[in-house]
């Protein structure tokens, strides 16, 4: 699922409860990663992290559920990019548009994770 639709679906959902149902839905799909990804563990999630890169291609793993889906999205947001094209997103308003109620400490793991992205 790319970015565009996981924001559509998540903009045509008004119940905070219910999006952060869809995000857990997402971080079910995650593809397994391949053993030929380079991963990196992000430092400043409170939970376990990985985001992993086999080229332009992105994936990634986390101990929790809801953080799995966070990690999903911002893989729709940068997969196939190369890390120029990356650089130059603006990831935090993207993310911000979804209109998330997140906690502060998992704020703080989207924090980590586009500073991870952008510094690749």
């Amino acid at each position: 699922m790319n970015f565009n639709e996981i924001k559509k679906m998540l903009n045509l959902t008004p119940n905070p409860i219910d999006k952060l149902e869809m995000v857990m839905d997402f971080g079910k799909k995650l593809e397994k990663v391949p053993d030929s990804a380079v991963c990196s563990e992000i430092v400043g999630c409170s939970s376990f992290v990985e985001i992993c890169r086999d080229g332009n291609r992105f994936y990634g793993r986390a101990d929790s559920s809801i953080v799995r889906g966070i990690v999903a999205i911002m893989i729709s947001m940068v997969d196939g990019k190369t890390a120029q094209e990356i650089k130059n997103m603006d990831l935090l308003s993207e993310f911000q548009s979804l209109n998330l109620n997140l906690g502060a400490g998992r704020l703080n793991g989207v924090n980590s994770m586009i500073r991870f992205l952008q510094n690749l």
